[in-house]
């Protein structure tokens, strides 16, 4: 089956009543966990904010005698703002400081949060799949919670360490674009092929799967993480992300095991 006919095929899979049902899910959990993150985050940038202490120095000299005049004071609550924003470059930069990162952050996080909702409902959406289009394809599987969740703190930790060894790159323009999402992306990748591997195939065929296809599986998922990119696009496409990736697994898996193809149901 070329691509076409299987983003066609990923589609229509999609646009069905269950299909549609079960992308509920993660649009109503994502949407809900970072509206609890703002408010926390707000929080703690409130409370951070709420004092303030300048202190400044001046040294002056008058008829050949050096003065030194000391400034402190304390700001709280809504006049630290106000004294940001009583120039107009600080209160520009603050502005667009808060929009720039607060998107940053809000995009990443709904990005993240929304890859670990959809693990959860992955084997029922290829369950459907398979009724639908791959009977002739046994789902077997071989992951359990404890192995799970080990490995998405193994990604996570490592997803953290190369956010933190590409600081550098952060400041190299077009560069930064990359620096800043490969370890997001990263965690995309392994997450989207775990949860579909692991709910179809034995771990040798996982193994197998991903040896001899990695270059077209990195293709396809650096594909779903650029759209995912666009805002608010991640709330609605989780599940498609996994139809789409997951009729490639079906395919492939069917291709290992030699099962000829039955037709399919719709």
């Amino acid at each position: 089956m070329n691509e076409q006919n299987l983003i066609i095929k990923s589609v229509k899979d999609f646009l069905t009543p269950k299909m549609l049902k079960y992308s509920l899910l993660p649009i109503i959990v994502t949407i809900v966990l970072m509206y609890i993150l703002f408010f926390v985050l707000a929080g703690l940038g409130a409370e951070s904010m709420s004092q303030m202490h300048i202190e400044a120095q001046q040294t002056t000299m008058q008829n050949g005698i050096e003065h030194t005049d000391n400034f402190e004071a304390y700001l709280e609550g809504t006049a630290i703002m106000q004294f940001f924003m009583s120039y107009a470059a600080t209160a520009w930069i603050a502005t667009f400081l808060i929009y720039a990162i607060g998107g940053f952050l809000t995009l990443y996080a709904s990005i993240f949060i929304a890859i670990i909702v959809i693990g959860f409902l992955t084997p029922y959406v290829l369950k459907e799949l398979q009724t639908r289009h791959y009977q002739d394809v046994e789902m077997i599987g071989y992951s359990n919670i404890a192995t799970a969740l080990l490995s998405t703190l193994k990604w996570a930790g490592v997803m953290l360490l190369l956010f933190i060894l590409l600081i550098p790159f952060y400041f190299i323009p077009v560069i930064n674009l990359i620096a800043f999402n490969l370890p997001l992306y990263y965690f995309f990748h392994k997450m989207l092929n775990y949860d579909i591997s692991t709910s179809i195939n034995t771990k040798k065929e996982a193994l197998e799967i991903a040896f001899k296809n990695k270059n077209l599986l990195r293709i396809k998922t650096l594909l779903l993480y650029l759209l995912s990119l666009i805002p608010f696009v991640i709330f609605f496409t989780t599940v498609f992300f996994v139809i789409y990736l997951g009729h490639t697994y079906f395919l492939k898996t069917r291709e290992l095991r030699g099962t000829d193809a039955l037709p399919d149901s719709n």
